[in-house]
């Protein structure tokens, strides 16, 4: 089912939903089994399953030589979202990137997540690999989502990249976008980057899911400001509990974003990173509380593999 299709079936009530990240290879499946299972019993309508671009490594070929070779920290992304939709019976959502990825190998993607029966997925740009300062679309690549956004819906269409292909049965992705609430680290302003936003609604996408904020007011504001500019589908608020006493440092300058400053005076208090992840679940647990009296359609839950603090805060919400 289509993640728009949850919503109106189940309009009127907030449901629950989250991400996790696919092991790294080398390790087991049964590891993100073991953290999905305790999230099960919130009945979440789909799981979003991210993906990571490639990464340039230098091996060293003994000659005084290095060796420039392409690698994949986390790969699998559509087997995984398989797995998962077989063993849950749930919808699964893969984040389909720009970066690291050509027009035909998107192409290859979007197939076989058709031929697996997901209806969804979602649209990104990506990150810059980390020896660049900023990003450069792959040989052949988007560089921008708004593009790739396209590109799904041309195959919705039966719009191949090298032909039209008459079938009887043509994808019909349900596409998801990023959308930021305290506007993205490289748009000049807030209302560029809800142009960019708009762009991308434009050119097919259906729903919107934001990036982590602490203050529930930026949501608002920035859903407010979406519809006045035209922005008519739905906006979905992502959660992400503080963990760690680092994340003080670390959230703000990884994603331009502010923390209010009651949470920041509760996390100094704090004398353990045991603590910390305490003042995380409360203060997600009063964020979710106020996003579901307003009505929202899901709360969606940043996890980052591990599910423990997901699962106390859902406990005492849903």
């Amino acid at each position: 089912m289509k993640v728009t299709e949850h919503i109106k079936k189940h309009q009127g009530k907030t449901q629950f939903s989250f991400e996790i990240i696919p092991p790294k290879k080398g390790n087991h499946i049964q590891d993100l089994y073991d953290n999905i299972d305790p999230l099960m019993e919130f009945n979440p309508p789909f799981i979003d399953v991210t993906t990571s671009r490639e990464e340039h490594v230098y091996i060293d070929k003994g000659n005084g030589l290095l060796d420039r070779k392409i690698t994949r920290m986390r790969p699998g992304t559509v087997g995984i979202c398989a797995a998962i939709k077989h063993k849950y019976n749930v919808d699964t959502i893969p984040h389909v990137l720009c970066g690291g990825f050509t027009k035909e190998e998107t192409e290859y993607l979007l197939v076989d997540c058709h031929y697996l029966g997901i209806e969804n997925v979602m649209a990104l740009r990506g990150d810059a690999m980390s020896h660049q300062k900023y990003f450069e679309a792959s040989k052949g690549g988007h560089q921008y989502a708004t593009e790739l956004v396209g590109q799904i819906q041309n195959l919705n269409q039966g719009k191949y990249l090298h032909d039209v292909i008459e079938a009887n049965h043509n994808t019909d992705f349900c596409i998801g976008v990023a959308g930021y609430p305290e506007k993205h680290i490289e748009a000049p302003s807030l209302q560029t980057d809800l142009r960019r936003l708009k762009e991308k609604v434009d050119a097919g996408a259906d729903y919107v899911v934001t990036q982590m904020f602490f203050d529930n007011q930026k949501y608002f504001e920035f859903v407010k400001a979406a519809k006045e500019i035209g922005i008519d589908v739905p906006i979905l608020p992502g959660i992400k509990p503080l963990a760690i006493q680092r994340h003080l440092q670390l959230l703000p300058q990884v994603f331009k974003i502010d923390l209010p400053e009651p949470l920041i005076t509760e996390v100094e208090k704090c004398k353990t990173n045991a603590a910390v992840r305490q003042v995380g679940v409360e203060w997600a647990i009063q964020q979710s509380k106020e996003l579901m009296q307003a009505g929202v359609p899901v709360l969606h839950y940043y996890s980052m593999g591990k599910s423990s603090n997901i699962k106390a805060i859902a406990k005492a919400v849903f």
